[in-house]
């Protein structure tokens, strides 16, 4: 597939990975999350990536750095900004995460997405 293709999400992926979030020291807050992320696209400098993302019930702190789209394919999740405030987002809900925010992910069921995520310089 050429950088040029359009993305089928229902192609194969490009590569599958596994992880368990608690082996990144100090993410968790909750449980054991567990992720699989099938990678389906991912610009020639990395900066951009796409996919499909699971992962099992927990909570931690977001990642920063990066701009992400998120379309919810099925679950029950909530995002926890660290002023308190708290968004819902079940099967069939999309939104962005901008750059900059701060906060926690919830899985209260295991919950499935298609993503779009722009990196950002530290």
């Amino acid at each position: 597939m050429s950088q040029h293709d359009v993305v089928n999400f229902a192609d194969a992926p490009l590569k599958t990975s596994e992880r368990r979030l608690a082996d990144l020291p100090d993410r968790v807050v909750e449980g054991d999350p567990q992720h699989e992320t099938k990678l389906r696209f991912e610009s020639p400098d990395g900066a951009m990536i796409a996919g499909t993302w699971t992962s099992t019930p927990g909570k931690w702190h977001a990642f920063t750095q990066r701009d992400e789209f998120c379309y919810i394919l099925s679950g029950h999740c909530k995002l926890i900004g660290e002023d308190g405030k708290v968004q819902t987002f079940r099967t069939g809900d999309a939104f962005l995460i901008p750059n900059g925010f701060r906060g926690y992910w919830e899985i209260i069921e295991t919950t499935v997405k298609h993503f779009v995520i722009r990196q950002h310089d530290e």
